[in-house]
């Protein structure tokens, strides 16, 4: 099993997923427009993007389910929309409504999609038993479908999933209406596919997107209008890093050591002291690199005394509505109407 699985891993290629302006209309709507991405092997992608934003279509198109206006989708190389069957090989995928025969036992349902996919019989056992122990299911494996709860059904999608070791994994919102706990144990599992498959999730829920995957593409109108880490995201957006500190000290003279000394740095916010003489500052800077260190160097030198240092972040959601404010705010006319002009403004850190 381990040669079959290397040799597998041997023939997958560096980049698993090619997409280049690919294009999707309904009549004068266009659901996806000049989109543009890859995937390397191994990597795990986030979709991101409000209703509407043309992720499910995207993925439809990517596992064959879509054919597309224009543009090439190739999978390990291969062009979808020339080779619709091969490429489905090498994909592995799980709808949001995950569709599940609910007559079947969890090892029956297991085996018959097994066989559907082509793994020989000499190895589907085993391989059966890999993904029922990876997907935390051994003690279901005899249990009916139709009485697993939502959870157990949703790591059954999975195990299907992954079944036949596709090079590619799909899954549209694999958590949706899971309870926290149900949440961890299918973040441990997709996490656990990093460096053995591409996978791309869609999701809601984007402090799963931040934990689990190693980069974030979102998508607004059918295109994208960002992409990279979170952490590169949060620099693209937001353009600096936060600090909140305790203090005490000459606060009213804090601006101009600070510009003194780091002229990067600058004070956002300040508070009021209590009656310890502490007070609470916001600082940011545009340097990349963390200024905590240096900052616990400059300020006692100064004369202050630090009680607490911190370094605050945008969360994914703050970079997910700036964003998608962005590409909304660059199809805006130049004199905005009433109703145009009472957007709320981009949040700010």
């Amino acid at each position: 099993m381990e040669c079959f699985r290397a040799r597998r891993m041997a023939e997958i290629p560096d980049i698993t997923i090619e997409v280049e302006h690919l294009q999707k209309n309904y009549g004068s709507l266009s659901a996806v427009n000049d989109l543009g991405f890859t995937v390397k092997r191994g990597e795990i992608v986030g979709l991101l993007g409000p209703n509407g934003a043309g992720k499910s279509t995207t993925m439809r198109i990517l596992t064959g389910y879509l054919p597309a206006t224009s543009g090439s989708v190739k999978i390990c190389g291969l062009p979808v929309a020339s080779h619709p069957e091969l490429t489905k090989r090498h994909i592995g995928y799980m709808p949001e409504n995950n569709p599940l025969p609910e007559d079947l036992r969890v090892s029956e349902y297991l085996w018959f999609r097994g066989r559907l996919k082509e793994v020989p019989r000499a190895k589907l056992r085993q391989r059966i038993d890999e993904v029922l122990e990876l997907c935390d299911l051994k003690r279901s494996r005899h249990r009916v479908l139709g009485r697993l709860s939502k959870g157990t059904k949703q790591r059954v999608g999975i195990a299907e999933a992954i079944l036949a070791e596709p090079a590619v994994i799909i899954m549209d919102e694999p958590t949706i209406g899971l309870d926290p706990h149900q949440i961890l144990i299918v973040r441990d599992l997709i996490a656990s596919l990093r460096g053995r498959m591409s996978v791309i999730i869609s999701s809601h829920i984007l402090p799963e997107i931040e934990v689990t995957c190693d980069r974030v593409l979102i998508i607004n109108g059918g295109r994208i209008v960002a992409q990279g880490s979170p952490a590169e995201l949060r620099h693209e957006i937001f353009g600096h890093t936060s600090y909140r500190i305790e203090l005490a000290g000459a606060t009213d003279q804090l601006a101009a050591v600070l510009k003194e000394a780091e002229p990067g740095l600058q004070v956002a916010a300040l508070g009021d002291c209590g009656p310890d003489g502490f007070c609470i500052a916001t600082l940011t800077s545009e340097a990349e690199e963390d200024m905590g260190e240096r900052l616990l160097q400059l300020l006692p030198a100064r004369g202050y005394r630090i009680r607490a240092l911190g370094h605050t972040l945008p969360s994914l959601e703050d970079v997910f509505l700036a964003a998608t404010r962005r590409s909304w705010d660059a199809r805006l006319p130049d004199k905005p109407n009433d109703e145009e002009g009472s957007r709320a403004p981009l949040p700010k850190f």
